[in-house]
């Protein structure tokens, strides 16, 4: 398949800007990219470090909260709430990208903050893991709608030029965040137990998500429809079906994309769901497994910052296969490890290859889709991506019930290698100035 080319140039000079609008009284018109708009990119970095944090508190606490207060034994059954949280935010993805395109940016963003709301409460107060995992299912819209509504606004107003960087900015926000407040769970657990202190700082990070995107947001639909006027190039009037198949399949480059977003999706929740159990296990403290597990995520979102541009100036593909097998190592330093030092040196891989990977393959979606349909496109592939959660916890939990845990992580990592070599066999290059041919024919309807 012929990468498409409706794309022929960044996108530098603003709208045309006669006769003035300020004499006019009309509003100012609408401009791409980072200077313009870092206003509202400031904005909306913040607020996904809000979103990052709300995941944070769960990375490690409730997997420990299972067996300590609920008595689960069995890894399925323990993982269950990320299986919950799994399929219900990339169904979120899925219909965030979807509506997105259709009634706007922001509605979506307080749509999904006034879910995450209860999660903290439902988790100190729950008597029954049931409980647990019905916060889950809130999370799990929560992230779906707040992130995708975030990457998606962000990828509105830089344009095509910074598109790499916008995406590092956005998860290295949201993912140390994560870190941070793993960390912070991991040490309020080591003092006050495991509930309800460490769950507290949830309640001010959704408040706070909440009041920012409700008062100070603003909707950037208006961008998309201005990069698309810019382009000078008519897109296909593709029906959300084909979307779907475009982005799962028929493309090549949004195909790897997919599946290596689903294939990283499912080795994060199990270092999220056993890794935690797997270092209990071995006699690791509950603040030393808080190090661990705030690591991995630290180092993911501080290289982002560096990988997301670097993606604009090397390219996608490489940066993609490169982190995929990166990670496929760290995970296996779990297993070989037999010191505190060897699961950190995994975690620190783990991280690298990551940020490797997350922000680049946003970056090669947003590459792909046109402007018009961008939003969806980011939508399945999300869907895509986060079911990894749920398919990595059914996984990861039958293989430890039926072999043991290090089994159960070695097969994810022999996975992760996999599929960089995928990407490495199939997917073309997406950087926008080196996408060339003529017009893609399987864009049409």
């Amino acid at each position: 398949m012929t990468p498409p080319s409706w794309r022929q140039a960044p996108i530098a000079a603003p709208l045309p800007e006669t006769p003035s609008p300020i004499r006019l009284g009309l509003p100012s018109p609408i401009r791409l990219g980072l200077g313009a708009n870092w206003r509202q990119f400031t904005l909306l970095v913040v607020v996904n470090a809000f979103v990052g944090a709300m995941v944070g508190l769960e990375r490690t606490v409730v997997p420990l909260i299972a067996q300590a207060d609920f008595g689960l034994v069995s890894k399925t059954v323990v993982l269950s709430f990320l299986v919950s949280f799994g399929i219900v935010k990339a169904l979120a993805n899925l219909f965030a990208g979807q509506l997105a395109d259709r009634v706007g940016r922001k509605p979506l963003l307080v749509a999904g903050w006034l879910a995450g709301l209860p999660v903290p409460l439902l988790i100190i107060w729950a008597p029954s893991w049931g409980w647990i995992v019905f916060a889950n299912v809130l999370l799990g819209v929560n992230q779906g709608l707040c992130w995708s509504t975030t990457v998606i606004m962000k990828i509105d107003l830089v344009g095509p030029a910074r598109r790499g960087l916008a995406m590092g900015l956005n998860e290295f926000a949201g993912y140390v965040a994560l870190s941070l407040s793993a960390l912070l769970t991991g040490y309020l657990a080591a003092a006050h137990g495991l509930r309800p202190a460490p769950f507290f700082p949830g309640i001010a990070f959704a408040a706070l998500g909440l009041v920012i995107s409700v008062s100070a947001v603003r909707e950037t639909r208006g961008h998309a429809r201005a990069e698309s006027r810019q382009l000078g190039v008519d897109a296909p009037r593709l029906g959300f079906g084909s979307v779907f198949l475009l982005t799962s399949w028929r493309d090549r480059a949004l195909f790897a994309a997919s599946q290596a977003g689903m294939v990283n999706n499912v080795n994060d929740g199990v270092v999220w769901g056993l890794i935690p159990v797997f270092l209990a296990a071995r006699g690791v403290t509950l603040d030393r497994i808080g190090v661990v597990t705030a690591t991995y995520p630290l180092v993911w979102g501080i290289g982002q910052l560096a990988t997301g541009a670097l993606s604009d100036r090397w390219g996608r593909k490489w940066m993609i296969v490169t982190g995929m097998w990166v990670q496929a190592v760290g995970i296996t330093a779990f297993v070989v490890g037999r010191s505190f030092s060897s699961w950190m040196a995994g975690a620190i891989l783990l991280g690298i290859g990551t940020a490797l990977v997350y922000p680049t393959l946003l970056a090669a979606v947003s590459d792909v889709a046109h402007p018009d349909w961008r939003a969806s496109a980011v939508g399945v592939y999300r869907l895509w991506r986060d079911s990894g959660y749920a398919v990595g916890a059914i996984s990861a939990g039958l293989l430890a019930d039926a072999f043991t845990m290090p089994v159960a992580v070695g097969a994810i990592a022999a996975l992760t290698f996999v599929s960089g070599v995928v990407v490495a066999a199939v997917m073309y290059e997406t950087l926008p100035d080196r996408l060339k041919g003529s017009r893609i024919m399987a864009f049409r309807p």
